[in-house]
């Protein structure tokens, strides 16, 4: 007789997918009901998935007693200003705040417009896809999770406040005030109630300093600790609510729409439409100095590499320098269609009949002669976020009232984190896979991995993952994409929603051409399985040049040459 097998235990790569899944169920669930309170039973699904999860951004979330520094500092980035203060946070749709006297308040990381409405409550206008929704719920229910340790070390074992507390309340007015205070001493008191040491609260703490967009580290933790502290004294609770207008849009294009339909206008406007257009979704400044950069600065003699005029037009004082570029670009064939639509993607358009050829990069390849017959257009337009990559491509290769656009190649430049190699390294992709479903996307990439060796970079071949959130991803799931027999290179969010609306609009509805050239290149902006090279260690910088311009003259050359 047959016995039963006794159950394998399960990996922790498959528990942390489990994790995503139920944390993805359980945010559509309070998405649809439209209201919860996180930090009660409602949002302990989320809660309990993120510490088993404990993504690799987030680090020491599963700390019951330190606080996960670096982390803090990644989401007030990408949150409104003083959202430490609030108890009630609402998700909005785009529904006439912009017409109001409330000044908006626009995170530093991310292109998201929120309101301040009084005290206690702040408005987040949701226009980029389920994934913006999602992305902001994790950053708060994460931000939650550490104000509950920052109350757990102000109270003693009595349940009273800590001397260190009462302290950290006076340094707090008297930075509201501007007057002067000891700053060791302050450092020392953070330290004790942030469970961490004095050197890393002092490190942090410059790192808030020096961002205008975000609050300092005293005022965020006091903030923190007070709206925790009189939730657990049952005086008042804290409450995430979704407007019914955003719950009835979400998933429906509504921005997306209209945001190709004012793309379109312009190309129809300027006679553009009949034209060859190649799209690409890149950055909107690498194309335009590769394009102008050297012709718009001629004063520059001693600059002769693209890269080397691309750093010193990178440098945070060569405003000036920039703006010449982007005058003599509007004079000379660009166009630049600033979104008032919502989705936070404006668009540059460049008409390379207009482009003075003879003051190219020499690292440009093109035909001169292709580019006098075809005078082919080049679209570009800015990251997409997650879902709504779908929503903008999937709009943009729709007709313009009966008229097909003559779509030649599609080019995705992005960001990408990397499972080999490390920051600023290059992925070229053979396929995405779509992370938590069965959906894979093959393609036939322009590009190889040939085309960037030689350039002092490491380079990748093979299949991206995107995910559904660059803050979900932790080691042991990365490890198994890395691995396994997927041998995935990297990880972004936006691949499989581009390639889906590409393949639908070539082989379903054939509103593009089945033949249409696909050019897939991210480089790394971090490394999630290395220590201290997560996204939430600091941008790439001035690293990020060097791929970036060589994917643009890559990108730029495939096209010009025909």
């Amino acid at each position: 007789m047959n016995q039963a097998l006794a159950p394998t235990p399960r990996t922790r790569a498959q528990e942390s997918r489990a994790a995503v899944q139920r944390l993805y169920i359980a945010m559509q669930h309070l998405f649809i009901r439209g209201f919860y309170k996180p930090l009660g039973v409602s949002g302990e699904a989320i809660r309990d998935a993120l510490m088993v999860l404990r993504p690799e951004i987030y680090g020491s979330i599963a700390d019951e007693e330190r606080v996960e520094l670096n982390g803090l500092f990644y989401v007030f980035q990408r949150l409104p200003m003083g959202i430490e203060e609030c108890r009630f946070v609402k998700l909005v749709s785009r529904e006439g705040l912009e017409e109001t006297r409330f000044d908006p308040i626009v995170p530093n990381k991310r292109r998201r417009k929120c309101y301040r409405i009084d005290d206690e409550q702040v408005f987040i206008e949701m226009t980029r896809g389920r994934s913006d929704i999602y992305d902001i719920l994790t950053h708060l229910t994460f931000m939650y999770i550490e104000s509950e340790k920052i109350r757990d070390n102000i109270l003693d074992h009595d349940q009273q406040v800590k001397r260190e507390w009462r302290m950290l309340e006076e340094i707090v007015e008297k930075e509201e005030r501007g007057e002067e205070f000891n700053r060791e001493v302050a450092y020392t008191y953070l330290s004790t109630i942030l469970g961490r040491t004095y050197q890393e609260t002092v490190e942090v703490c410059r790192r808030f300093r020096n961002d205008p967009m975000v609050n300092s580290l005293f005022h965020v933790t006091y903030w923190l600790g007070r709206r925790s502290l009189e939730e657990y004294r049952k005086e008042k609770d804290r409450e995430i609510t979704f407007s019914s207008a955003l719950r009835e849009r979400i998933g429906h294009h509504y921005y997306g729409e209209a945001w190709a339909n004012n793309i379109k206008r312009l190309l129809s406007e300027e006679e553009l439409l009949e034209r060859p257009i190649h799209i690409l979704s890149a950055n909107l400044h690498s194309v335009m100095n590769t394009f102008y950069g050297f012709a718009a600065l001629p004063d520059r003699p001693d600059i002769n590499e693209l890269e080397e005029l691309a750093r010193d037009l990178s440098q945070d004082e060569q405003e000036k320098l920039r703006l010449r570029v982007k005058k003599y670009a509007l004079q000379n064939g660009m166009y630049q269609i600033d979104d008032m639509t919502g989705t936070n993607i404006s668009v540059q358009v460049f008409d390379t009949s207009r482009i003075k050829l003879d003051r190219l990069p020499t690292e440009v390849s093109y035909d001169a002669e292709y580019i006098k017959r075809e005078k082919p257009v080049i679209l570009v337009m800015d990251y997409a976020f997650g879902e709504q990559a779908y929503e903008t491509m999937d709009e943009l290769l729709k007709p313009f009232g009966k008229k097909e656009l003559d779509v030649r190649s599609i080019g995705i430049m992005g960001k990408a984190g990397i499972l080999e190699g490390k920051k600023s390294d290059i992925m070229v992709a053979t396929a995405h896979v779509f992370e938590g479903t069965a959906d894979n996307y093959p393609l036939q990439n322009e590009f190889q991995k040939s085309d960037f060796e030689g350039y002092g970079l490491g380079v990748y071949e093979g299949p991206m993952i995107t995910v559904l959130g660059t803050s979900l991803q932790n080691r042991e799931i990365l490890r198994f994409f890395l691995e396994s027999s997927w041998n995935v290179v990297g990880l972004e969010m936006e691949g499989a929603h581009y390639q889906k609306a590409i393949q639908a609009a070539a082989k379903i509805r054939g509103t593009i051409s089945a033949e249409v050239r696909l050019m897939y290149a991210y480089y790394a902006s971090d490394n999630p399985l290395e220590t201290g090279s997560t996204l939430a260690s600091g941008s790439l910088g001035l690293d990020g040049v060097k791929p970036t311009y060589l994917i643009t003259a890559k990108m730029l050359g495939k096209i010009l040459q025909g």
